[in-house]
């Protein structure tokens, strides 16, 4: 009996496969391929830079637009300095073509100040004689400007030489030819007169004050409001002293 080929039970007959020769040995696996060599890196492109802004433009304009201001305001300014200068009168030079010089101050006359004396006996013996002095306002504490005049008969008045309820400053105008061609009025005595309005005061007439009396000085032309205001003066031996003003 011909030897019976022992089977391998870890080997199991292979089918009879048509096509394919029996005892074919089966195809090795096949080996894994090697993973394919990293392509190269693509060279990375650089992104293009923005467009450049267009603010130094802007920067440029702004400034020339100051520029502009500055120099109008500029030219503006000396055109409106020219304009006043030239609208100023001209300074009238002397022969030798230098400015001539300003005239001196005129210096304030040293006139006794009231209330207290204010003029001496002595100096008014004629009739019509005055004297200049400064009385203090009661009221403002101003030193206004007054006279005394010895009037006819030896008696003396006082009076506030400064406009009553005005700033004009009156005159006593003892030169009759004066009263005729300033004042246009005829007299045969001296007068107290306001260069400002031409109103003429009589101190031998007696007008209303403002409280109601009689106060010497009445209004014989123009528009003057009443008598100039009344200093109260007395005598103390030869001093004229005075008192109070209305």
């Amino acid at each position: 009996m011909p030897d019976e080929k022992k089977l391998d039970p870890f080997k199991p007959i292979q089918p009879n496969i048509p096509g394919v020769e029996p005892g074919a040995a089966k195809s090795p696996p096949a080996k894994p391929q090697p993973p394919p060599a990293p392509v190269a890196a693509r060279a990375v492109r650089a992104p293009a830079p923005p467009p450049q802004s267009s603010s130094p433009v802007l920067v440029w304009i702004a400034g020339a637009v100051v520029v502009l201001f500055i120099v109008g305001g500029a030219l503006l300014f000396w055109l409106r300095a020219m304009s006043h200068k030239a609208s100023q009168p001209a300074t009238e030079p002397s022969a030798a073509g230098t400015l001539l010089p300003e005239e001196p101050a005129k210096p304030t006359e040293n006139l006794p100040v009231g209330p207290g004396p204010v003029a001496n006996a002595g100096d008014l013996q004629k009739t019509w004689s005055g004297r200049r002095f400064l009385f203090r306002d009661p009221v403002t504490s101003e030193a206004v400007p007054a006279l005394v005049v010895r009037l006819p008969g030896g008696s003396y008045w006082a009076f506030s030489l400064r406009e009553p309820f005005g700033t004009c400053e009156l005159e006593y105008v003892s030169d009759l030819e004066k009263l005729r061609s300033d004042y246009n009025y005829r007299a045969d005595h001296p007068m107290v007169g306001n260069p400002c309005n031409h109103s003429v005061y009589d101190l031998l007439k007696y007008g209303t004050s403002s409280n109601g009396g009689l106060v010497r000085g009445e209004v014989v032309q123009g528009l003057g409001i009443r008598p100039p205001m009344a200093i109260e003066v007395r005598e103390d031996g030869q001093k004229i002293v005075a008192v109070r003003m209305e």
